[in-house]
């Protein structure tokens, strides 16, 4: 690839902690929008993003000779104009479909559309039998979307997912909701995104990451607006440097209380994460009374029975990590779990019986009352039982049920999947750039609890943080990782501690 504009960001998960980028949905996006327009004079912000998406095109495809735009009723249809209108002036073999009313487009996409029928593009207003192109323009709805999209509309869209030319959506693929990431009805498959002003949550949860490509972002020389929504962007928490005079104890004890019969190895594999994420010790309490008295992979683990690890002067000093195959035993084990322990992760099923039992769920809010930090890491189907709604619901507006759960639980919430949600009880969010398929393999959950509470043992504070920083590595380890196949839980654990 070429070199992008120098107003253009490429936004790629990184290792080092850079500083939150901020995401803003449909209704702040606009906002911005129209403060920045009131102080620029007309036409500014669609003449700079329409330069923009010309020049990634040229970056993106170097080679590319023809390029076919479909322009939307709205903006976004007058960003693909201009966006013509320069690749036009540079030689290119450029041609327009514009799927609305020219007498019925905003100023700004009116202007656009003048501007490129001035130099010469060939704009016609009924979908083409057949596309010849390199490079397609995705500009037919961006942010407009609000439904599922119909008639010429969507047919557009299904004509560039059949088309082997190469799709850079402006702003968002059409057909994906700026708020959710949920496609609404059908959605256009992009190789690269272009964000233009700000940065939306949706191209990076639910169903985003699968239609958005690569994501990129020009804020057209608008700084952002604050917001309570930011792209999980490092491993900040892997920082932390020991001194020569650090031992065992300098850096936290783990509890693991899990692996009822036939699950031990769920919570073998959230011990042996949580030593690797660097714990000082690690204590394994198994719930099989029969089960392993020693992993003889990792012996360094420490296996007691449940009744000396669960001690109340245990719990207030040690990190607590509860759920993993636990079964419906540890149900009887939560009151003093979650009365004690200093920190906790409540994970599988641990969250489970909190969702079943009232007082469970009591208790658990009492933690916030007295100071007491908690981290949970429900997938859909677990954070459902939570709120007593379906699963479909939650991943229909993931944000929102994030959101939810921390404010009424006073916990840190971490919604696993596409683009896993790191939600604060004050509201706040963190969508999480990084994984892949790779994870959908049994136990890879109960490594991401085990990780956090290693992380969380070894910088005690902020449970937060350590949920960021986990999920980050997590997801960032499947990236990585240079097989074709599944990635198994247990070497997930040694390409996150690489």
């Amino acid at each position: 690839m070429n070199r992008p504009p120098s107003t253009v960001e490429a936004v790629l998960p990184t290792t080092h902690g850079r500083d939150a980028r901020p995401l803003h949905g449909a209704t702040a996006s606009r906002a911005m929008e129209q403060l920045a327009q009131a102080d620029l004079p007309p036409h500014t912000l669609m003449a700079r993003a329409g330069l923009s998406v010309a020049r990634l095109t040229l970056a993106a495809w170097p080679g590319a000779r023809r390029v076919h735009a479909f322009a939307g009723p709205g903006n976004n249809g007058g960003d693909a104009l201009i966006a013509a209108t320069r690749l036009k002036g540079l030689g290119l073999d450029v041609a327009v479909t514009l799927l609305a009313d020219p007498q019925r487009l905003p100023d700004d996409a009116a202007w656009a559309r003048q501007q490129a029928q001035d130099s010469g593009v060939a704009i016609n207003t009924a979908l083409p039998g057949q596309v010849e192109a390199d490079v397609l323009l995705d500009g037919l709805l961006g942010l407009g979307v609000t439904r599922a999209p119909t008639g010429a509309l969507a047919q557009a869209i299904r004509c560039m997912s059949l088309t082997p030319a190469k799709v850079l959506a402006i702003d968002l693929p059409s057909g994906l909701d700026a708020d959710h990431g949920s496609v609404l009805g059908t959605a256009t498959q992009a190789a690269h995104t272009l964000s233009l002003l700000s940065l939306k949550p949706g191209l990076f949860t639910a169903q985003g990451r699968d239609h958005a490509g690569r994501v990129w972002l020009d804020r057209l020389g608008v700084a952002p607006t604050e917001t309570p929504l930011w792209l999980n962007d490092g491993d900040r928490m892997q920082r932390l440097r020991a001194g020569h005079a650090f031992h065992k104890g300098s850096f936290g004890d783990v509890l693991i209380v899990g692996g009822a019969v036939g699950m031990a190895g769920a919570a073998m594999l959230a011990a042996r994460a949580g030593l690797a994420a660097g714990a000082g010790r690690v204590f394994l309490a198994l719930l099989d009374p029969s089960g392993p008295t020693a992993d003889l992979l990792r012996p360094e683990l420490m296996v007691r029975p449940p009744t000396e690890l669960l001690k109340s002067e245990r719990l207030r000093t040690a990190t607590v990590v509860c759920g993993c195959g636990g079964g419906d035993q540890v149900a009887a084990l939560l009151p003093a779990v979650l009365a004690h322990a200093k920190q906790l992760v409540l994970d599988a099923d641990a969250l489970n019986a909190v969702a079943a039992d009232p007082t469970l769920r009591q208790r658990l809010t009492a933690r916030h009352r007295h100071d007491r930090q908690t981290v949970l890491t429900p997938h859909p189907l677990e954070a459902a039982r939570l709120l007593d709604c379906s699963a479909a619901q939650v991943q229909a507006n993931r944000f929102d049920a994030a959101r939810s759960l921390a404010a009424e639980l006073g916990c840190t919430v971490v919604l696993k999947g596409s683009g896993s949600l790191i939600a604060r009880a004050d509201g706040r969010v963190a969508v999480n750039p990084t994984g892949n398929p790779r994870l959908a393999t049994a136990g890879t959950g109960d490594v991401l609890a085990g990780w956090i509470g290693g992380l969380w043992a070894r910088q005690t504070g902020d449970g937060c943080a350590a949920a960021e920083s986990a999920v980050f590595r997590h997801g960032l380890a499947a990236d990585l990782y240079p097989g074709d196949g599944p990635l198994r839980a247990a070497d997930l654990i040694e390409r996150m501690a690489a």
